[in-house]
């Protein structure tokens, strides 16, 4: 079964994030098999500059053909390249791990959190109006359907990881709405066989800056999700060191949580984990799709070079208190894949 990926350097240093990992896909492809073929394709900032657009039509072209999506970084125009296409191919589930790394400073240690995000809907459908000149409304939905897509994805991750769910809502104040959320994600999820718990927002937040490790997989709202996620990765150790999927039904986008970071751009510093770490999440769901193990090898391959490299501690990037270049890291990443 072959894949096509559209690959999307991005603004900043995404170019050099995409660059330096190219010889680390090529390596994966030839030591695994694997059957993909990998077409770079312009979006962004510098696409928009270039093409008037921010995801040019030749662009599209590809990705509708292609299986899945790795991108670096998008600037300014984020909203409308990450945001267009989930909405595009309905890519509902956004995964955002929050995962310790040996020598991250962090006042946690061991934490393994997964937040499964609700992708398409909430606040964030964007229906927002001026009832008047002083007065603005947005609107926040939520329907069965996207809960319980969502709430399907959270138990099935669950199952595979430490079978504990907590759903995150808000229903003691919005009790249409994430009364709606709460109530869906009972039934799908209650009285299976997992360990099932509810939590407001509110405490949630708190909770994951007491004790993280009280958590294992969150399924929450999308604005909830947003927030939650960043303060999860934040946790962890760094925002910076995050990878996230967007994943649909028939198409998946994978990507670094981190911005395009212009004020190091072109200095050869960034750090590639997250989206080295987004790439093994592409790879693991190319073996959902396939059932083919050599793609969940290279995955696992990929993660265990990364990490070995943070254990070692000695060819680590300056945003986490080391003096390598982000061209040496993958260089080390690289030889360490077998």
């Amino acid at each position: 079964m072959g894949f096509l990926i559209a690959l999307i350097p991005g603004d900043g240093v995404g170019p050099e994030l995409v660059n330096a990992s190219k010889k680390i896909i090529g390596k994966l492809v030839e030591t695994y098999k694997l059957d993909i073929n990998v077409t770079e394709v312009e979006a962004g900032d510098s696409a928009l500059a270039k093409y008037g657009s921010a995801l040019p039509q030749q662009t599209l072209n590809v990705i509708d053909k292609a299986d899945a999506i790795l991108k670096g970084p998008v600037g300014e125009s984020a909203m409308d390249v990450v945001v267009k296409l989930r909405q595009m191919y309905d890519m509902y589930a956004n995964i955002r791990p929050a995962k310790s790394l040996p020598n991250v400073q962090s006042k946690f240690q061991d934490v393994d959190i997964l937040i499964v995000r609700e992708n398409t809907e909430d606040l964030y459908k964007g229906f927002e109006y001026m009832a008047s000149d002083d007065v603005a409304i947005g609107m926040k939905v939520i329907t069965r359907k996207a809960s319980e897509r969502i709430a399907r994805v959270g138990l099935e991750y669950a199952r595979k990881r430490n079978r504990k769910v907590t759903c995150v809502h808000k229903a003691n104040v919005m009790r249409v709405t994430d009364g709606l959320f709460a109530k869906v994600c009972r039934e799908v999820i209650k009285g299976k066989d997992v360990e099932y718990s509810e939590m407001y927002v509110d405490a949630a937040a708190a909770n994951l800056v007491r004790n993280p490790n009280m958590f294992d997989v969150i399924v929450t709202t999308n604005v909830y999700g947003d927030i939650l996620s960043d303060e999860a990765a934040q946790i962890a150790g760094s925002l910076g060191l995050a990878p996230s999927a967007n994943i649909g039904d028939k198409k998946a986008l994978f990507e670094p949580v981190h911005g395009a970071a212009f004020d190091i751009a072109g200095k050869d510093i960034a750090n590639p984990t997250a989206f080295l770490l987004s790439l093994a999440m592409l790879l693991e769901y190319l073996y959902d799709r396939s059932k083919e193990k050599k793609y969940l090898d290279a995955s696992r391959s990929l993660t265990e070079s990364i990490l070995s490299v943070y254990k070692e501690g000695t060819h680590l990037t300056p945003d986490i208190g080391g003096t390598e270049k982000l061209s040496g890291m993958a260089d080390v990443i690289y030889r360490r894949i077998t």
